[in-house]
């Protein structure tokens, strides 16, 4: 069984599944934006999601949503001040979603405990790698395709050597490879197609070159769901459940959901049914 390393405790993979809470402090994230964007929403969120069985929350202070508009790291920066301090008190180790090296430092130093980065330390020539080599903290690394990428073959092996990448690239930080979770990011990037293949075939993510890989996935309301069942964004939550099942019994460790409270009964299921 797999111990990820946090300032506050340990946490197991394997003993059951983990929920990452979604909590978007934004105004125009895809599913939530502008729900949260007050202390007081965003704390009282957070409090629920807890309720509900998030074992860890996820803040998000800039969308990445398709066609997202980029915001400076100080606005970032700006609107995690006004709750991340509030927030790392509460009982769950919060995690960081950003890309951006400084607002990575800003809240690991503030009180996160976790970086969640889009681009799987490729983005910034290894700057987070090394920050969170410096606090010591997990990464959830997630596979994106730059821009311009021409896909050229299969997808499974494509995006292992995206992570093989990262691996090296932790390496380099001083970063211990034990530290770094693997999501394999579906929705960015990708086609429908693909996204169908990541989802049938991601047990074949859990080894890399021989070495057995903590998965997470994050396909909460995305647009491969409205895809196959003709649902809106904020119908898809018996849709995200049900994919969640599937890839915590093809071996997922952790999953990345804005429905806590439905999931989480989904999840006490599949984890109850795996070999």
């Amino acid at each position: 069984m797999q111990v990820l390393k946090l300032r506050k405790k340990e946490i197991e993979l394997g003993r059951k599944t983990l929920i990452t809470g979604i909590l978007n402090v934004t105004p125009d994230s895809f599913s939530d934006g502008g729900f949260f964007d007050t202390p007081e929403k965003a704390i009282n969120q957070a409090e629920n999601l807890i309720k509900a069985g998030a074992d860890i929350i996820d803040i998000g202070a800039e969308s990445t949503r398709p066609n997202f508009i980029p915001v400076t790291a100080e606005e970032e920066i700006f609107r995690l001040e006004k709750i991340l301090p509030s927030l790392a008190k509460l009982p769950v180790p919060i995690s960081i979603d950003t890309y951006k090296a400084e607002v990575a430092e800003y809240a690991l130093k503030s009180g996160a405990e976790i970086l969640n980065d889009i681009h799987g330390l490729q983005f910034d020539g290894g700057e987070k790698a090394k920050i969170a080599a410096k606090f010591n903290a997990p990464v959830i690394a997630m596979h994106n395709r730059p821009e311009n990428f021409t896909p050229d073959g299969d997808i499974i092996a494509e995006i292992k050597n995206f992570f093989r990448r990262t691996f090296e690239i932790a390496d380099k930080a001083g970063l211990p490879r034990s530290q770094i979770i693997f999501d394999p990011g579906i929705g960015f990037g990708t086609t429908r197609e693909e996204d169908l293949t990541i989802l049938r075939r991601i047990e074949e993510l859990k080894i890399l070159d021989g070495r057995e890989i903590p998965l997470l996935l994050g396909v909460s309301r995305k647009r491969i769901l409205g895809h196959l069942t003709g649902l809106e964004k904020n119908e898809r939550d018996e849709a995200t459940g049900a994919a969640c099942v599937a890839g915590i019994l093809r071996g997922v460790n952790i999953v990345r959901v804005h429905n806590v409270e439905m999931i989480s009964k989904m999840c006490k299921i599949a984890d109850a049914l795996k070999i």
